[in-house]
């Protein structure tokens, strides 16, 4: 298969690429002949183009970009605006509509300044709103709570019969507050992949998988190792309000929430019992949830607010009869926080330049480059921007729910999350490395570049499950998120860490995370010409790419492409 998506389309690296002033880089060394035509067509890619669109979805006009707002609406029509100028036609219902509506449910919970947990003794402690928790309600109602609930400690709050893992042992904690690691077991890499974190560590899995206890709540006990951000980006994620789509009748928490470790800590220290032996304990198959002698109360009143948001998709129609009803999907998500706590500075609006408006601007640069092609690929090429993500993935998986095509025909999904705005560099990080052919067509397209391909650093951050091409991996669909890694050309070995680490301390998921001059867009291009022909690669070969045997998303892959039937 490697083979046969290379062979399709081999053509040097244009670096139209713009440094922090604009200037264009100078081209890379060509490796192969390239038909003119398609060199032609990813001239489109520049960090003018990047730049100019970038400004405008970060800017203060679209109040940043929150779901069911007015700036909601504002970076919807424009992201139209742009497909329909690059030659898109609309992806949904039959080719008449842009977008694909869905409704959502807004909730601002009013959570006490002060949380108190009750001893045997009668004694109490209390943990403040902010500063050592944080936290949402768990239910589409205007009111949750709960009362006198016991806590209990559950470890990691696993159930994984592949791995013979079951923290709850089949204790009742139906109306109990739990306790729970944000992560997954990672000191034996025979175990939930190592030091690869897997959904089992992300909070979603955590407030659901307490839900099918039938908890009252849950307590993910915080630390930026485990979580891959610091406190603040929680203290801004979970204040506000926040989205999800309208309820079934699936379990749910009454209150969803976050805890310090130094407050957890002290916490545990006032129920008699120490959080380090407490975590020990918990690294053992053996691990039996500990009740910690404590209860609690809350009771929480929530504003609701149903609305609508949508995705939005142009899409240009495959040119083989045969291959052209399947689809490559190039994604990323429209939305961002939108308005809240202010910054030192007073500004209140959490613009999303690198997150995630250069990786718009990126596909909206792939959707000019693949319609100036003369003949489009045999393959149709969906550029979608999925609403929500920042909520829970709620965009991809309301498409993945609905998708436009049956999920066996959907080829691959390439997505794009942030971006690299500190320049070129020698390699290209994949986000979940291991999962797919598409990396062995990535890795040789990389080299063409000049470029190797490495695995992210921060592996205990568990990036693949927290973007949008998780949502397509979950329905089968081969999907890959990758980016420029930290080798920066001309710089120090750890340079480039060092940028992106100071990054997520000071920018992600505040107000100042907006475009700036110092913005070197070389690596954007870069990354978008690398994709440019991967996107090519996939659309015209023979074969859809696979997962690798054994992956964790094949059976569901095997299972898509079954219902086609012969």
């Amino acid at each position: 298969m490697k083979k046969s998506l290379l062979n399709v389309v081999l053509f040097p690296l244009l670096l139209m690429g713009c440094s922090g002033d604009g200037d264009t880089a100078p081209p890379a060394e060509p490796t192969r002949e390239a038909p003119d035509y398609v060199a032609r067509a990813a001239s489109a890619i520049t960090g003018e183009f990047l730049r100019e669109a970038v400004t405008r979805l970060a800017s203060d006009e679209m109040m940043g970009r929150a779901p069911g707002t007015r700036g909601d609406d504002f970076t919807r029509e424009y992201l139209v605006r742009r497909l329909e100028a690059a030659g898109c036609r609309p992806a949904f219902v039959d080719g008449l509509m842009w977008e694909q509506p869905f409704s959502i449910v807004g909730m601002t919970t009013d959570l006490p300044e002060q949380w108190s947990f009750l001893n045997k003794a009668g004694d109490e402690i209390s943990i403040t709103r902010w500063d050592e928790y944080m936290g949402a309600s768990g239910v589409q109602q205007p009111t949750a709570g709960f009362e006198g609930a016991e806590v209990v400690f559950v470890g990691y709050g696993i159930t994984a019969t592949e791995e013979l893992w079951d923290d709850f042992k089949g204790a009742d904690l139906r109306g109990k507050v739990l306790l729970m690691l944000n992560d997954d077991p990672e000191w034996d890499d025979a175990l939930f992949a190592g030091r690869r974190k897997l959904y089992y560590g992300r909070w979603t899995y955590k407030y659901e998988s307490a839900a099918r206890q039938g908890a009252a709540g849950a307590i993910i006990i915080h630390t930026t190792p485990s979580a891959g951000y610091p406190w603040q980006v929680v203290q801004n994620s979970w204040s506000g309000e926040q989205f999800e789509v309208p309820a079934d009748d699936e379990p749910r928490v009454q209150l969803q929430s976050w805890m310090t470790k130094d407050a957890a800590r002290e916490l545990v220290s006032f129920a008699g019992h120490d959080l380090d032996v407490l975590i020990e304990s918990a690294r053992d198959r053996a691990f039996q949830p500990v009740s910690l002698g404590l209860t609690t109360s809350i009771d929480l009143a929530v504003e609701l607010r149903r609305t609508d948001t949508a995705n939005v998709g142009g899409i240009l129609p495959g040119s083989d009869p045969e291959l052209g009803d399947e689809v490559v999907i190039v994604s990323a998500h429209h939305d961002h926080l939108g308005e809240g706590e202010p910054d030192a500075s007073g500004d209140r609006i959490y613009n999303g330049a690198l997150d995630n408006g250069v990786a718009m601007a990126q596909v909206l640069a792939l959707a000019e480059a693949v319609a100036r092609l003369p003949e489009l690929p045999r393959r149709s090429v969906l550029f979608l921007f999925v609403a929500a993500e920042e909520q829970g993935l709620l965009g991809s998986k309301y498409f993945a729910s609905r998708p436009t095509v049956p999920p066996g025909r959907i080829a691959a999904d390439i997505n794009f999350e942030l971006g690299n705005i500190w320049g070129r560099t020698s390699d290209v990080t994949i986000f979940g490395k291991g999962k797919s052919t598409l990396e062995d067509t990535l890795i040789d397209l990389a080299a063409e570049q000049g470029r190797y391909v490495t695995e992210e650093k921060t592996l205990r951050a568990g990036w693949y499950y927290r973007s949008d091409q998780f949502s397509f991996a979950r329905i089968g669909v081969p999907a890959i998120w990758f980016k420029s890694g930290t080798d920066y050309i001309g710089r120090t070995e750890d340079w480039g860490e060092v940028q992106q680490a100071r990054w997520i301390e000071r920018n992600y998921h505040r107000p100042n995370d907006e475009v700036d001059e110092s913005w070197d867009y070389s690596g954007l291009v870069e990354d978008a010409h690398l994709a440019f022909r991967l996107v090519l690669a996939v659309a015209n070969a023979e074969e859809m790419p696979s997962w690798y045997p054994g992956d964790e998303f094949e059976d569901e892959r095997l299972a898509s492409l079954a219902q086609l039937g012969p």
